[in-house]
């Protein structure tokens, strides 16, 4: 099975098609530049910002190319992350996630793996489709909270990452799709080290594959 096929018994409402760059501003030639630097194999480059662009731009049309990347890591084990096999979000015996929005769920709830990542691609993409915080016309300025926004996004997404390493690695590995994971974490990895945007504390369900990543590269 490939982390690029879409099984028949999918749920269609948490694995999405592939969302696009944000087309109003220099997104599509920003995806453009991520795609020939990580062809480059260098993913240390890959994350920087290039030259004369601006931050927020960046960070916008990488934040709809991670959130697209886990959708499709997650949608390939669907079948095995169940109520059944998963009824917490969590990243090993010590750390367990609730899920609250702020606007529909005020109150963090506890929720099945499967029904916490619905709730958190539901959230994410009503974010992204949201052109007060992701604007897609030239010229429209990014809202003051936007750094925020992002930040809670990835450290949102880190979580769907710890829980695959904790709960599904193995039969990453029986696929034989250990490799395409482990680089997909690394560029992620990298890219929010670079920018900062997520706590230290966060990272603890696997602090050790991350300074591993960090130092080694």
């Amino acid at each position: 099975m490939s982390l690029f096929g879409l099984g028949s018994n999918r749920n269609q409402k948490t694995f999405r098609p592939k969302k696009n760059a944000p087309s109003g501003n220099k997104g599509v030639q920003l995806k453009k530049h991520i795609d020939a630097t990580l062809g480059s194999g260098n993913l240390r480059d890959a994350v920087r910002l290039p030259p004369g662009e601006d931050l927020n731009e960046w960070l916008a049309v990488n934040t709809v190319d991670f959130f697209n990347q886990v959708n499709i890591l997650y949608g390939t084990l669907m079948e095995f992350c169940t109520p059944t096999t998963c009824p917490t979000m969590s990243a090993g015996p010590k750390f367990e996630y609730r899920w609250a929005d702020g606007v529909q769920i005020k109150k963090p709830i506890e929720v099945s793996a499967p029904k916490y990542v619905e709730y958190l691609m539901d959230w994410i993409e009503s974010q992204l489709d949201d052109e007060s915080i992701f604007p897609q016309k030239l010229g429209t300025p990014f809202p003051q909270n936007f750094r925020e926004v992002v930040k809670t996004i990835f450290k949102r997404l880190f979580r769907v990452y710890a829980h695959i390493y904790h709960s599904h690695f193995q039969k990453i590995v029986s696929l034989k799709e250990e490799a395409h994971l482990n680089t997909c974490f690394k560029h992620f990895t990298l890219f929010t080290w670079e920018f900062k945007l997520i706590d230290k504390a966060e990272l603890a369900p696997l602090i050790d594959l991350i300074e591993s990543i960090v130092s080694v590269c």
